[in-house]
């Protein structure tokens, strides 16, 4: 059957299990009527990604199913089946039949563990894989119960290794952590997270994670919710000696945070008399991905020059293209194809939409 052309890709949830709780927000925007935190608390969008999820190795856990013209479809083979027309020609000849890039929902009810990710050059050169895992997040909102959301990024008052193999070797989760301080965020707050920089997202944050698209991670801390991380889980299987190699050891001050994390909006373009697209992180802060932010103010005929993942972050809208209409609410999803072309929308009466692409081939 040949792929589906000209149409949106509507992005039903696609919960990944994890080591933390959350997911209690994840489960009302999906209608559950008995809406709790479980070890679901992530929604991975368009992703052609395994999860590594120790003891559930059998699940082909991470890739979505799409919905395209009313069929169901497995996001992966539906790219594979006409990557030049979903992804561009570039893009697939460099990077083959997937966006080189993972988008998640993140809602956790408990601070995450403490941690770090290899960067690309790390997973090239010693963990065999194409991808390390340079992140951002996003915030969209906050849990009632938590009035002063907060992440940790980056050591401010770094240990030495041999200080650090200490912490992580005997669990001095207090020593570790005052080696931060708490970031506050608020919604429409975008930081980008280098890969070895040290982080921990706070308790009832609900977030954007656009990241590179890979699970490899280092976990500094073994317990968190009731939770024990397996020893496979902890270190890659590389044990702390290598694994302590991946951190970034610099400091992290406040001024430093504003200025190589932190990312606020840059207008780009005009998209209509009041509607306009703004940068967000763009090929001068990484070459991992980009994202931009399109605000709707009237109806707007799009077109974007290559494919991207969108997150309707504030108000509703409709997409009009190839002969289909399709209504948007908050935190609805969708993947526009490369060759996809215009694609018209109406908000009723505003609308924002957070707009993930992938690396520039």
């Amino acid at each position: 059957m040949p792929a589906p052309r000209g149409k949106l890709v509507l992005l039903p949830p696609n919960r990944v299990w994890r080591t933390y709780q959350g997911g209690r927000t994840l489960d009302r925007l999906a209608g559950n009527t008995a809406p709790a935190d479980s070890h679901f608390p992530e929604d991975w969008v368009a992703s052609t990604t395994r999860a590594t999820n120790i003891g559930r190795e059998t699940i082909r856990e991470g890739i979505a199913q799409v919905l395209v013209g009313g069929a169901s479809h497995d996001f992966a083979a539906l790219l594979a089946s006409d990557p030049e027309y979903f992804l561009g020609s570039a893009h697939a000849a460099q990077f083959g039949a997937q966006p080189h890039l993972l988008v998640k929902l993140l809602d956790p009810a408990i601070r995450l563990h403490f941690q770090a990710h290899p960067t690309a050059d790390f997973a090239r050169r010693f963990l065999n894989s194409p991808s390390g895992k340079t992140e951002a997040y996003h915030i969209l909102a906050a849990r009632p119960e938590t009035p002063q959301p907060y992440i940790y990024l980056g050591f401010q008052r770094p240990p030495k290794r041999d200080a650090l193999r200490r912490m992580i070797a005997t669990q001095d989760i207090a020593a570790l952590e005052a080696c931060f301080d708490k970031i506050p965020v608020n919604p429409g707050d975008t930081y980008l997270v280098p890969g070895g920089v040290p982080h921990a997202l706070g308790e009832g944050v609900l977030l954007v994670e656009i990241q590179e698209p890979s699970d490899l991670v280092v976990r500094a801390e073994f317990e968190r919710g009731g939770y024990v991380l397996p020893e496979s889980a902890r270190f890659m299987n590389r044990g702390l000696e290598f694994c302590l190699d991946i951190f970034d050891y610099s400091a992290w001050p406040a001024n430093r945070l504003l200025a190589e994390a932190a990312c606020p909006p840059r207008r780009r373009r005009a998209l209509g008399p009041d509607s306009y697209q703004d940068n967000l992180i763009g090929p001068e802060r990484t070459p991992c991905f980009q994202v931009r932010q399109s605000h709707l103010r009237g109806p707007v005929t799009k077109t974007e020059e290559s494919a991207y993942i969108a997150v309707v972050t504030e108000g509703t809208c409709t997409a009009t293209v190839g002969g289909e209409t399709h209504h948007l609410s908050r935190y609805d999803k969708f993947f526009c194809a490369a060759g996809l072309g215009a694609v018209q929308f109406t908000p009723s009466p505003t609308a924002t939409l957070l707009e993930c692409y992938p690396p520039a081939a």
